[in-house]
């Protein structure tokens, strides 16, 4: 009896995450059946086989992976070499349509600087295992976000890596070498830790990087975590201070510059992008902007993922996290394939998590795993003659709406089957309302942690 408390001491002395059980959220037991057995039996050799095919496909196929993000990634960083270039620096040996800038943060070239020095051949090879573990942890700490015991689930996540590393979105991660999968990880792991200061650390890292985890900021005010919330505006703060140290006045010229400069991320109308922008403008024939259209839908999105996060109970913190990343998605201006990432542990939360028992659950989940090992905009993308044309012709337009339809469909699911469960569990609701809301995987208050974190001692 003294091995397994000792155990589970372990686990949780890493970010504080709760070990015990929540018993209104999804049991192992639902988990593991839910996955046939000789799937899961075989879960360990299919992740095996998964892993070879893919890093086939890279090195071997015709034409495999490029990894020209990676490559902007390392370049931007030796840019730190001759001062005043960061921004001026363009990869173009693979995209000659389009030269890639550096379009992050500063701060990305400073973390990524100790990785040019190394051979670019060791570091795409680590970059992709690096993605897969990455992959399995957010799956990992999905579990844990749903109630599973830290020992619980194993198998089923390796089976969930072995296949979602084949959707759409991971497939483009893998072929360009992005860092998407990473950043999710860490923002993940923020919401799953007790410790109000290491929440926001990963999270204020994660927007130091590359903006888009910043939305996960609405997530901690929405759930009061405000000591979180605070330090991860905080910490990125922190990073912008250490950027202009380094980098200077192109640390200004970002922020002050090139930030709201979408055309210089990309083509706005390729069937890549995958926000209300994208689909808008593909639909217009021209780039719509944040004119009238796309501002009304992002309202209507607004209004639909603020009913979505109420009829979620708030021990559901996966849930809710990923109501507000579905917001982020549709009101970015550019979010491309890869930036979906977050279907993977929505695809988790739906089959094995609290709502699993709603009606359409399945359909949810199912549906987008069958969405995404498709790859609608990538079939898409074959019909447009160049990723500059943002015009075509009508059936092409709305069939490049899939995700952003898809995902107004989810939250419009989350808002409806919600509600009802909420009612159900108004006692919870309740306590939550007080400041106590249940922490990963059982019901130490996260906000209480927050609150002790302010006291002397």
């Amino acid at each position: 009896m003294t091995g397994r408390p000792t155990a589970r001491g372990a686990i949780a002395k890493v970010g504080r995450i709760d070990t015990t059980t929540d018993t209104t959220a999804a049991p192992a037991a639902h988990l593991t059946r839910r996955l046939a057995g000789p799937l899961q039996a075989a879960a360990p050799v299919l992740l095996l086989v998964s892993v070879a095919a893919r890093l086939a496909w890279t090195y071997l196929a015709p034409n495999g992976a490029n990894f020209v993000d990676l490559h902007v990634y390392l370049g931007g960083a030796a840019a730190l070499d001759h001062p005043g270039t960061l921004y001026s620096y363009a990869y173009a040996d693979q995209t000659p349509d389009f030269p890639l800038p550096f379009t992050y943060p500063p701060f990305a070239a400073v973390v990524f600087y100790p990785l040019h020095l190394l051979p670019f051949g060791l570091v795409a090879f680590s970059w992709q295992l690096a993605t897969v573990a990455a992959l399995y942890g957010a799956i990992r700490i999905g579990q844990r976000l749903i109630g599973l015991p830290a020992g619980a689930g194993r198998r089923a996540a390796i089976a969930w890596t072995a296949i979602t590393i084949w959707i759409e979105p991971l497939r483009s991660t893998f072929d360009y070498g992005q860092v998407n999968v990473l950043l999710m990880v860490a923002v993940l792991w923020g919401v799953c830790t007790t410790r109000w200061w290491l929440a926001g650390l990963l999270v204020g890292v994660a927007a130091g990087i590359k903006l888009t985890p910043a939305i996960a900021g609405v997530y901690l005010v929405g759930a009061r975590r405000w000591g979180a919330a605070a330090f991860s505006a905080a910490v990125f703060a922190a990073t912008v201070g250490v950027s202009a140290l380094i980098v200077g006045d192109q640390a200004r010229y970002y922020f002050t510059e090139l930030l709201g400069d979408a055309r210089r991320v990309g083509p706005i109308g390729t069937s890549f992008n995958q926000s209300w922008r994208g689909g808008i403008s593909r639909i217009l024939g021209h780039d719509a902007g944040f004119g009238p259209l796309v501002l009304a839908a992002i309202a209507v999105t607004a209004v639909l993922a603020f009913l979505a996060w109420r009829a979620l109970e708030p021990s559901d913190r996966l849930g809710r996290l990923l109501v507000v990343e579905l917001f982020g998605l549709l009101l970015s201006p550019i979010s491309w394939s890869h930036h979906w990432v977050w279907l993977v542990p929505l695809m988790v939360w739906a089959i094995h998590g609290p709502p699993r028992e709603r009606p359409g659950a399945r359909v949810v989940g199912w549906g987008w795993l069958a969405l995404t090992l498709v790859g609608v905009p990538w079939l898409l993308s074959f019909a447009q003659p160049t990723i500059w044309q943002v015009g075509r012709p009508w059936y092409l337009a709305w069939a490049g709406l899939v995700y952003i339809v898809a995902a107004v469909a989810t939250l419009i699911w989350i808002a409806a089957t919600g509600r009802h469960d909420a009612e159900r569990h108004a006692s919870v609701a309740a306590d939550a309302e007080l400041g106590a809301p249940p922490a990963c995987g059982g019901h130490a208050s996260v906000a209480a942690d927050e609150k002790g974190a302010q006291q002397p001692g």
